[in-house]
């Protein structure tokens, strides 16, 4: 596939597609209802927000031991579980919608409780959805191939391949690496042992067993 067709592969998705215009409209919302220019303070709050976001629900979230419940484990499937299967299927390759939208929501119903302010709270959302495809850029090159034009990029990729087929209890950083090294899940690759459950999520808790009974 030539490298024009990868790319309108990630601009032309639909999900992606329906993100970059909640975005444009969010931002034009808040510049038509008050045009002031702390609103770029507002969009950069957004940004860091969604940093931690997404360290923290790939983290305590996504890689949730196997539940029990079916409609859990489904959900988990869809938006995980799958991917680490089968990393470069398209399909499961980006956030749907029916989850962004709704989780993006949240943090931004969140974000106008405190500060009482709609424009403001637009310029907020605007951020976290410009990270968000920041995001879904990030992943959709670790998983395609397409080398990355600078050496950030290219460890980045690196790092996401180590979660993905070394150990998945670290490097859940896709695009913020640096809050993996906050919190201690930015490893030298050489200090970690290789997972056994790395590509199959979900016999995490079988694997824990059989060592336990082992010992």
């Amino acid at each position: 596939m030539k490298s024009k067709g990868l790319y309108l592969d990630y601009f032309l998705h639909f999900d992606i597609v329906v993100m970059g215009i909640l975005m444009v409209g969010c931002m034009i919302s808040a510049a038509v209802i008050d045009p002031i220019w702390t609103h770029l303070l507002y969009f950069g709050i957004g940004i860091v927000v969604f940093m931690f976001s997404e360290y923290g629900i790939h983290r305590f979230l996504f890689h949730l031991k196997t539940p029990k419940n079916q409609w859990f484990l489904k959900f988990l499937k869809r938006l995980h579980y799958d991917h680490h299967k089968t990393p470069n299927d398209l399909k499961l390759l980006f956030l749907p919608i029916w989850y962004s939208i709704p989780n993006l929501s949240i943090l931004a119903i969140i974000f106008y409780a405190i500060v009482r302010n709609v424009p403001a709270s637009l310029a907020f959302g605007s951020g976290l959805i410009a990270m968000l495809l920041v995001y879904e850029w990030k992943h959709y090159i670790a998983h395609r191939p397409i080398k990355p034009r600078t050496k950030f990029g290219m460890w980045l990729k690196k790092t996401h391949t180590l979660h993905h087929f070394k150990n998945e209890n670290y490097w859940y950083g896709v695009s913020t690496p640096f809050v993996d090294a906050l919190f201690g899940t930015l490893k030298n690759e050489k200090e970690v042992e290789t997972s056994a459950t790395a590509r199959d999520l979900e016999k995490r808790g079988i694997v824990t067993e059989e060592k336990q009974f082992k010992m």
